[in-house]
């Protein structure tokens, strides 16, 4: 557990950065620090590991004072990732993240082994480990970043917004694994954002902090969105935060529909048909204007996005509604198999459902 106790950091200049923080961070989950430009997020975060010193109040890792022992000792049991990777541009990919364990006095075959064993479970391919940071994409050098934090397996995990630096469908794929990582590894994660979609995304519990690094609320991701604590936190979070709050309810009272579907080379009928491969997954929308036509491969629209039934809430089907060219979101099953389709109307149905059985 990570405790912060009445900590303050006040810098010679007088400029309050973080002001008596009191905070408890849960032991195998993820916590998210958020909020604008100048608010203390990142400072918060560099005093657990001693990046930065506090002036007044007490951190606790594992219930030791941080400051009652070696600064860099500390480091080495704190995995750290940043912006943009931070990595040796002169060392291959396999060295950088066998960087920590090298320190920690490991022989360099033993943490070469564990560094192409982490390189697999972060998804980098083996023949990337005798590469420089500067051949790969900013993607795959957050993911040595990630693995190199990982190497000497520390309990905690620091990591300053790591993904901001990556395109918009990069940082999602790097979400997604982060989250898939955590559900194998269990580490105690704090996790810096400006970005409170991600927070809400990654968060088991998020921490919502206003200029001045005061903190404004600290909840679950849920409550957050549903009951914010003042009216700055409500404009932080969003007009969207009813959108974003289907997030956490249950999507188990939506009904499936039908959904006619088809093969490529298969005729078709009038309207929208959605167009599978041999394993049941789907490929795109196929719209026939007359009746008669012959699905083609080049002539598929795409189809938006996808309603995880194994793993769904009622966001993801609404999104899958919305977004379907067809108006018909496309329902799958855990290995993306088509099981039917899901409308908007019904996500609203449920909707109401949930909230009644909440009120109940």
């Amino acid at each position: 557990m990570i405790e912060f106790r009445g900590v303050t950091k006040r810098f010679p200049d007088g400029t309050v950065a973080v002001d008596a923080l009191d905070l408890e961070v849960r032991d195998g989950g993820i916590t998210v620090f958020v909020g604008p430009s100048g608010c203390g997020k990142t400072t918060s975060l560099r005093m657990v590991n001693r990046m930065i010193d506090p002036t007044e109040g007490t951190i606790l890792v594992n219930g030791q004072d941080v400051m009652k022992g070696d600064a860099a000792q500390l480091r080495r049991g704190i995995g750290y990732v940043i912006q943009q990777a931070g990595l040796f541009p002169h060392r291959t990919i396999v060295d950088n993240v066998a960087t920590v364990p090298l320190l920690l006095g490991w022989d360099k075959r033993k943490a070469r082994d564990r560094a192409r064993e982490l390189m697999e479970t972060v998804g980098l391919a083996p023949e990337m480990a005798g590469r420089y940071p500067g051949q790969l994409s900013g993607g795959q050098q957050q993911r040595v970043g990630v693995a190199r934090a990982l190497a000497a397996d520390p309990p905690v995990l620091l990591m300053d917004e790591p993904f901001s630096a990556v395109d918009p469908v990069v940082r999602e794929n790097l979400q997604d694994e982060l989250l898939k990582l955590q559900s194998e590894l269990g580490k105690t994660i704090v996790f810096v954002t400006h970005d409170i979609d991600e927070a809400v995304k990654l968060g088991d519990r998020v921490a919502v902090f206003r200029v001045g690094g005061k903190l404004a609320q600290y909840d679950e991701p849920g409550v957050l969105l549903s009951r914010p604590a003042d009216e700055f936190v409500d404009n932080f979070v969003g007009r969207d935060r009813g959108y974003r709050g289907l997030s956490f309810l249950s999507s188990k009272a939506l009904p499936l529909g039908e959904l006619r579907t088809a093969r490529e080379g298969d005729h078709t009928e009038q309207g929208w048909t959605l167009v599978l491969d041999a394993e049941k997954r789907p490929l795109g929308w196929h719209h026939d204007r007359t009746g008669g036509g012959t699905v083609a491969a080049g002539e598929l629209v795409p189809g938006g996005s996808l309603y995880d039934t194994s793993d769904g809430s009622l966001r993801s089907a609404l999104d899958a509604a919305l977004s379907s060219p067809s108006g018909q979101g496309v329902a799958v099953d855990g290995d993306g198999r088509v099981v039917g389709s899901v409308a908007a109307d019904d996500v609203l149905a449920a909707l109401a459902t949930v909230r009644r059985d909440e009120a109940a």
